[in-house]
């Protein structure tokens, strides 16, 4: 399917089984507040999808990287400002984040609800093998995580030497 159409069968699914729809309170770049009913099924189902393609395609460090980009990402669009150099720069940047997020997904659709029921990509980070609590092949050595958890916690113990040394948490001024 062409772009089009696969929007518009996917507004025609999402339609029948009530997804899409919100209702929202707008903070409108001139300084007032607007209401807006929305139903927008095709983009609601493509995105849900997306996000489980790119649970599996990118890392971690990425993932939480593009999470913060987009609401200032979506701001500059919202506010008229596409053609600027600062959404063309974050442009570049998920640009790169989506290189390998690829896949297929299925979902199910009812009562306004979209499930994620599988999803798969030859360029997945899962490895069934790697995460497991059972028989790894050495992938993962459960002694490490004692030294990552200290290693982890030393600003937690710095402040708790602090704390009691000074006689219990000072109440802030």
């Amino acid at each position: 399917m062409s772009p089009a159409e696969l929007l518009t069968e996917l507004n025609r699914l999402g339609g029948a089984n009530g997804v899409g729809r919100t209702d929202i309170v707008e903070n409108r770049y001139v300084g007032m507040k607007s209401r807006g009913a929305y139903e927008t099924p095709g983009g609601s189902i493509l995105l849900k999808a997306h996000r489980a393609i790119e649970s599996i395609t990118l890392d971690r460090g990425v993932a939480h990287l593009k999470d913060e980009l987009m609401p200032k990402y979506a701001e500059l669009i919202y506010n008229g400002y596409w053609f600027s150099p600062e959404r063309e720069m974050l442009q570049t940047a998920i640009d790169q984040s989506q290189r390998w997020v690829n896949g297929k997904v299925r979902l199910k659709l009812y009562k306004g609800n979209i499930e994620i029921t599988g999803r798969e990509s030859e360029d997945t980070l899962f490895d069934e093998a790697i995460a497991t609590f059972e028989d790894d092949s050495g992938a993962y050595n459960q002694a490490d995580a004692e030294g990552f958890i200290r290693l982890n916690a030393l600003r937690l113990r710095t402040e708790s030497l602090r704390d009691s040394m000074r006689g219990g948490k000072q109440g802030g001024a």
